[in-house]
């Protein structure tokens, strides 16, 4: 195992996703946190902001700071994260490659390979276009080599992981109709952010169950995207999110019609996803009748995938279950950056 340290910085550390990256950078054998940066926090230390992290070294004495470029450049880091809003992560990472720092972005600026289509989903033109054609999208079971050249990776969202890695291998196979998908997903409400919103206090998110961003969520952009590269034709599907009430998880369920007659259907879909996930340590492939639950991967980088085959109806059910905040976010972050620095994939992550 390689002793090499990398310095890093994550820039916009104090939402959720920023504490979930500050946690596991802090534990990686092979990342020195040089500099995290928040406009709200600045001055305070890590371990005030978060305390759960008193105690780490680290966390006592790193200090946040103004999120200013120079700054970041001053404290030697060869890589950054960035955790801010899409709009705003484009300029820190345009500026931050103009210092030579690799930046791993987990906003949506960089994820689609068109700027019209950023335009019609985010309702705003793309900040930085020239820099969408250098921009590796960051699903490494799918992209690792890429990712291992990048200098910048572009952080998949939370739910699109969870539909693309039941489905990509299946539309590489010509295994299931591309036209017939149809997804419900939940996840957890640290998914909407830290922020002051009515709709997400725990007296409205208790007890309760609700479907938004129907009928085109935003990540409907980058799941049509991938989905349409691996099946070589334009693919548009159904995606209805819902918000349930637990912090952080997601658990999908993809319903699909087999190709052809579906003979074996449940043989070939286990041999294919078996085969396309056969070296990646974080996907765990339970296997006909069983269903991915949320318990068991809430703060891992694994994302588990079963299925069922509905004999009356002759359709492909699919389960797939994600910390959203995890292998939806910051975990699988890490994981781009562990090969981005020719690390063992599994550096800093297999932790239960």
């Amino acid at each position: 195992m390689s002793d090499e340290v990398f310095k890093v910085a994550v820039i916009g550390a104090s939402g959720y996703t920023g504490q979930e990256l500050i946690r596991l950078l802090i534990m990686h054998p092979n990342v020195e946190i040089v500099g995290v940066t928040s406009r709200q926090e600045a001055g305070n230390s890590l371990s005030q902001v978060f305390p759960r992290l008193r105690g780490a070294r680290v966390a006592d004495e790193l200090t946040f700071m103004h999120p200013d470029i120079d700054a970041v450049a001053s404290t030697g880091a060869s890589v950054a994260f960035l955790a801010l809003p899409h709009g705003v992560a484009s300029e820190f990472a345009k500026a931050l490659l103009g210092k030579g720092i690799r930046v791993i972005d987990l906003s949506a600026d960089f994820r689609l390979r068109s700027a019209a289509a950023y335009e019609e989903f985010y309702g705003e033109a793309h900040p930085a276009p020239e820099l969408l054609e250098k921009a590796v999208y960051g699903l490494p079971e799918t992209y690792r080599d890429d990712i291992a050249a990048a200098d910048l990776v572009a952080s998949p969202g939370c739910y699109p992981t969870s539909i693309l890695t039941p489905l990509l291998p299946l539309l590489r196979d010509r295994l299931v109709k591309p036209g017939s998908i149809v997804v419900s997903s939940l996840s957890g409400a640290s998914g909407a952010g830290k922020k002051a919103d009515t709709s997400l206090i725990f007296a409205e998110v208790n007890e309760s169950l609700r479907a938004y961003g129907a009928p085109k969520h935003r990540h409907l952009s980058e799941i049509e995207q991938e989905l349409s590269i691996a099946a070589s034709e334009q693919v548009l599907i159904s995606f209805v999110p819902h918000l349930m009430p637990i912090t952080a998880g997601i658990a999908t369920t993809i319903f699909c019609a087999p190709s052809g007659h579906g003979e074996n259907i449940s043989s070939k879909v286990a041999d294919s996803l078996n085969k396309a996930y056969s070296e990646s340590a974080f996907v765990r492939i339970l296997g006909e009748g069983k269903f991915a639950d949320t318990k068991y991967v809430v703060r891992t980088n694994f994302v588990d995938v079963g299925w069922v085959v509905d004999s009356r109806t002759g359709r492909l059910i699919l389960s797939s279950a994600e910390d959203n905040l995890g292998k939806g976010a910051g975990s699988q972050a890490i994981q781009s950056f562990n090969i981005m620095c020719g690390l063992p994939e599994e550096s800093g992550l297999m932790n239960f």
